[in-house]
């Protein structure tokens, strides 16, 4: 056996093995709770949030990143000794460094300077490395440089996200969706309402809904200053002003990523980071905790559909997701000076969603 045989013949056994302790890692969890949330004022329609909070990482990134690296392990794209980077607003890293420190590897997250203190105590908590860049949209080069520097592997979320998932099926968040509806008044929702950071979410949900032939339509809640609503309107529009930035993380981009794909959409509709924020507090003063500001997003989104669906004299369930807790954002959404400083006036939209919510 030559020495590239035999490093083949070890690589193949590392990889069987790291792929079964991610399978044996996703036995020991189970799905993710639908949690119904009661609309008193509008009988008839019914809103779920699907919390993917309750992730052992956290939040709806623990299914990408579990996605990701399945998918470069089988693509043989990372060994025993690989040095695997991302560029994270800071969730994604979380779920990535996890599932780096279960096969053993070093991890690299680069983030954005602005990024929530507590998410990067998270990522290092799991083990992995920080490596912040002032300008959000350096993030892309600088994990490239990083991995050539290291000999390492660039995951890249925000190209492999829609492809890493299998939209099929295979568990998958959508076909989790539709088989908790099941028993429900309204089985095979009217709208499903997700946010857009990679793309990879909402197109894994769209091109499931089409391939199961089902009438639920997809929106995709998006911050006011984020590309995706912009390209979604206008194709031509590819990349955000350099002067705006959106403030709601996790979601939204200052350009289209691969993973995007406005085809399985059937509507976007963007939202303030103010009213994001004063959703994402209403929300968590009626289920009793907090959750995020891209749930906040979601919400606002959501509560447009309902009084559409309601003012047309429509009954159904709207479905959203709950992306992850509010824990990580103690010092800043719910910290009402940072609030005030940065010039967000939630209020408004907080009592809006507090009335609609009953």
């Amino acid at each position: 056996m030559t020495q590239t045989q035999q490093t083949k013949a070890i690589d193949r056994s590392w990889l069987d093995e790291a792929i079964r302790r991610i399978g044996a890692d996703y036995n020991r969890s189970a799905d993710t709770h639908l949690i119904r949330v009661a609309l008193p004022r509008f009988p008839g329609i019914d809103l779920y949030l699907k919390d993917e909070s309750s992730h052992p990482t956290g939040s709806l990134k623990h299914r990408l990143a579990r996605s990701l690296f399945l998918y470069a392990l089988c693509n043989a794209q990372i060994g025993p000794d690989t040095c695997v980077i991302e560029a994270s607003s800071g969730s994604t890293a979380v779920s990535e460094a996890y599932f780096a420190r279960m096969l053993g590897l070093r991890y690299i997250a680069v983030v954005p300077a602005t990024t929530a203190e507590a998410k990067l105590e998270a990522i290092r908590f799991q083990g992995g490395e920080i490596h912040k860049v002032e300008d959000a949209r350096a993030v892309y080069a600088e994990a490239e440089r990083l991995a050539l520097e290291t000999g390492g592997h660039y995951l890249d979320q925000f190209t492999n996200a829609e492809r890493a998932t299998d939209w099929r099926g295979n568990n998958n968040i959508a076909e989790s969706i539709f088989a908790q509806l099941a028993e429900e008044e309204h089985p095979i929702p009217a709208w499903i309402v997700c946010g857009a950071g990679t793309g990879g979410t909402s197109a894994t949900i769209g091109r499931f809904i089409r391939y199961r032939r089902y009438a639920t339509r997809l929106c995709v809640a998006d911050p006011a200053a984020s590309i995706f609503h912009r390209h979604f309107a206008d194709p031509t529009q590819t990349v955000l002003p350099p002067d705006e930035r959106c403030m709601i993380e996790g979601i939204g981009r200052p350009r289209v990523e691969p993973s995007f794909i406005p085809g399985v959409i059937d509507r976007m509709i963007a939202v303030a980071d103010a009213d994001s924020v004063g959703a994402m507090r209403a929300l968590s003063e009626v289920i009793g905790r907090r959750v995020g500001g891209s749930t906040g997003t979601n919400i606002m989104a959501c509560a447009q559909i309902v009084r559409e669906m309601a003012a047309r004299g429509e009954s159904g369930s709207v479905v959203t997701l709950l992306c992850d807790g509010g824990d990580r954002y103690a010092s800043t959404y719910y910290n009402d000076a940072w609030l005030a400083a940065k010039g967000l006036d939630w209020r408004a939209a907080a009592q809006d969603i507090a009335e609609l919510l009953g």
